[in-house]
């Protein structure tokens, strides 16, 4: 992968266009898009993932990751490069399971109203739909930077 930053784009692209096409084609038109917003959930997970990896100072080999194969790394520096790619996606999973379960917990408590249980408990699922719309993201970084350090190595032979 030449440039990262186009494949990502790419993929953001691809995801878009199948999310829409499964919204329009399902017939549930423009205002079903808008269920699948859910600020608090997406704040939550971001608010669990930037400062986990600056607490684990990996932020800095995370931007990293972006850049590679546009600039050249060590093979130390790609596999510091790797750790963080590794730090942002298991953040992202337990931020998202802790999401979820913060509105399971929110959803129980107002059992009461039966009329309120569907869209409480959509809203539980979104923080893991946003889970998997970073990993597909954090995906093809970590492939890219694993297939940057194979190079590197084979080179080094």
């Amino acid at each position: 992968m030449k440039n990262i930053r186009l494949v990502l784009i790419g993929e953001l692209l691809l995801f878009i266009a199948v999310f829409l096409f499964n919204v329009f084609a399902g017939g549930w038109g423009l205002p079903a898009v808008f269920w699948f917003l859910d600020l608090p959930s997406l704040l939550l997970i971001v608010l669990i993932l930037i400062p986990g990896l600056l607490i684990m100072k990996k932020w800095k080999d995370f931007l990293k990751a972006f850049s590679v194969g546009i600039k050249s790394y060590s093979l130390l520096e790609l596999k510091n490069i790797i750790g963080a790619v590794d730090a942002a996606q298991k953040l992202t999973i337990y931020a998202a399971l802790f999401a979820i379960i913060i509105s399971g917990v929110l959803l129980m408590g107002r059992l009461d109203d039966p009329y309120t249980i569907g869209p409480n408990l959509a809203v539980c699922f979104l923080a893991g739909l946003y889970a998997v719309i970073i990993e597909f993201l954090l995906l093809p970084l970590r492939l890219n930077v694993e297939h940057k350090m194979n190079e590197e190595m084979d080179l080094g032979e």
